[in-house]
């Protein structure tokens, strides 16, 4: 195989699994995927900033702050100060915010538990990952200060 290949068939493996999370925030009439990686990223009961959401997740910071105001108006979010921090705000689920993630995630969080528990080397795929990802932001760090 060679390098066109292999990331051809990267890319279909990693929007096809992306799909996959798209079609279940679907399936629970949710807008945009976005929300559910923000709620994703929500549920695991630490505050974090919106910077770090996005850094994170890849979101766009006009989309991530849309969907941030849109939980906010709704109570499920809370907006914190970071000291020393004019800008950046801490984002945390409320309890009614943690009930509406919960009822999202909790089927999703089942089902990844399933095919998790057939994963023969998890520790192994993730650090494979994690180390193309890492040689890929080179393409990305490329591309900041370059004219097109």
């Amino acid at each position: 195989m060679d390098q066109r290949a292999f990331f051809y068939e990267l890319g279909k493996l990693v929007y096809g699994i992306d799909g996959v999370y798209e079609e279940y925030g679907r399936s629970f009439k949710i807008g945009s995927p976005n929300l559910l990686w923000i709620l994703y990223a929500l549920n695991d009961g630490e505050r974090h900033s919106q910077k770090q959401i996005c850094d994170d997740w890849a979101i766009p910071r006009s989309t991530a702050n849309t969907i941030i105001k849109d939980l906010e108006n709704k109570k499920y979010i809370e907006l914190s100060q970071i000291k020393g921090e004019r800008r950046e705000l801490l984002v945390s689920l409320t309890q009614s915010g943690k009930e509406y993630a919960d009822g999202i995630l909790s089927d999703l969080y089942r089902r990844e538990r399933e095919i998790y528990s057939e994963i023969e080397s998890p520790e192994e795929l993730l650090d494979a990952l994690q180390n193309l990802a890492a040689k890929m932001q080179r393409i990305a760090a490329n591309l900041k200060g370059a004219t097109r």
